[in-house]
């Protein structure tokens, strides 16, 4: 089908989401065009030019599509010929039961395999305005550029909500001392040997534990700007927030030590295990993990060199923490994501207030097939709410409470019940089964068009 110029989709930003749409709409047969400001003009995160670059963790979390909501959501996208899932299987790396990819060739194949789609098309420039007319979707993220930002301030009459996202730092692996680490992931869980080993650990005990926590506590952190104010989003807490609720936090959180034995001392279980996860196919790169941190670059040098194992620890990246800015999306936007005031421009990805990669390209997913379908003039039916990818749409257009709306990862507590089910702890693998075996259904139907 020719379509005028003017029916083109504009997709402005090329992370998850805004790669993620432009898939799904360029094989429903629409011309697209992606508007991405990197390289030509950067941000505090981004490496690279490429798209869908992982500027945090290389994780998608967990793959289980039974007993999870986000393996639901991995199980959702892939059914729908998910560009991110596809390209996260071909560039999967050993992490138990989670899905993580090798970051530089994952994002390398993204961008291919967008660049020689023939109803794709590239540019680099940034977009500081809302367009009048033609179709849109912004899925510019967290790093949404000021100029942006204050056009979508100027239109939605609202101030921009904001918390604050930190970075966690990665290790060369060669500088890691293994005399005092091990290779294991937690319970021993994966089907292979490579999945069982897929976490390099470093133990501490009480009193390193002790002195770990006196240490964070006391280095120096980045200071916020006059006016900001720190509200973070629980799943990403930078670890110096977590050790200031409680000097126990880090170890019932990130550094617990469960599910772990240290070869090196066999008969003496650690007080607390700091984990690192491989984080590039040849195992040169560690991230350490759950290790977000606003610390002052010195200050993570010498703290994370009390980790036993990382004394002479050289880092590839340390730490960092950036601005992270979403819109009340239960206000602004409609059901298939539009802006009420302006219909032709849709929003996608953690600019709406989901929370992670999966949730990103997920919605991006979405926008890009609306956006398609009333290009095309063939509309869908409406998203499942019974689906992992309607119970989130459902949630940000208009589920959530307006006034404390916040980012947030998909989980089952935005599922509605199913019928027949007991409540309560002993009943849960049983319901999160009977969700999953809803959600799968009613996706497949809504795929079917049905």
């Amino acid at each position: 089908m020719w379509l005028r110029m003017t029916q083109r989709l504009h997709i402005v930003g090329g992370g998850m989401a805004g790669s993620e749409a432009a898939w799904q709409a360029a094989h429903m047969g629409v011309d697209v065009v992606i508007h991405e400001m990197r390289p030509k003009v950067g941000t505090f995160a981004h490496q690279t030019g490429n798209l869908a670059e992982m500027v945090c963790s290389n994780s998608f979390r967990s793959d289980d599509d039974e007993q999870n909501a986000v393996g639901l959501l991995h199980w959702e996208m892939r059914a729908a010929n998910g560009l991110i899932m596809t390209t996260a299987d071909e560039h999967r790396l050993p992490a138990g039961g989670a899905l993580a990819v090798d970051r530089e060739p994952f994002a390398e194949t993204v961008t291919a395999k967008l660049q020689n789609h023939p109803r794709v098309s590239i540019t680099a420039e940034e977009v500081t305005t809302l367009p009048e007319d033609g179709h849109w979707i912004f899925a510019t993220g967290p790093l949404t550029s000021a100029g942006l930002g204050a056009a979508i301030q100027s239109e939605t009459g609202a101030e921009a909500l904001a918390f604050f996202d930190a970075i966690a730092p990665i290790v060369y692996a060669d500088s890691i001392d293994m005399s005092r680490a091990w290779m294991q992931s937690r319970y021993d869980k994966g089907e292979t040997e490579e999945e069982r080993t897929a976490y390099l650990n470093c133990p501490m005990n009480r009193t390193q534990y002790e002195a770990f926590i006196d240490a964070l506590l006391a280095a120096d952190k980045t200071e916020f700007h006059e006016g900001e104010t720190a509200g973070y989003f629980d799943g990403c807490l930078p670890i110096e927030v977590m050790a200031e609720r409680g000097r126990e936090t880090l170890r019932h959180g990130p550094m617990k030590p469960v599910g772990l034995t240290n070869p090196h001392q066999p008969d003496e279980k650690p007080y607390a295990v700091v984990q690192l996860r491989r984080d590039n196919a040849l195992g040169t790169l560690f991230n350490i993990v759950g290790f977000q941190t606003k610390m002052k670059y010195g200050a993570q040098t010498d703290v994370f060199r009390t980790i036993p194992g990382l004394e002479n620890a050289s880092f590839a990246r340390l730490g960092g923490i950036h601005r992270n800015t979403f819109i009340n999306s239960p206000t602004l936007l409609d059901e298939q994501m539009r802006l009420k005031s302006r219909p032709n421009i849709r929003f996608a990805g953690q600019i709406t207030g989901v929370e992670g990669y999966v949730e990103s390209a997920a919605m991006g997913l979405l926008a890009g097939r609306l956006a398609a379908a009333e290009i095309l003039e063939t509309p869908l039916p409406p998203v499942p709410q019974d689906s992992a990818m309607g119970a989130l749409i459902h949630h940000i257009t208009g589920g959530a409470e307006a006034k404390t709306f916040q980012p947030m990862n998909v989980n089952f507590g935005l599922f509605r019940p199913v019928d027949g089910l007991k409540g309560g702890r002993r009943g849960r693998k049983d319901r999160y089964k009977a969700y999953t075996d809803r959600a799968k259904s009613a996706w497949t139907e809504w795929l079917a068009g049905r």
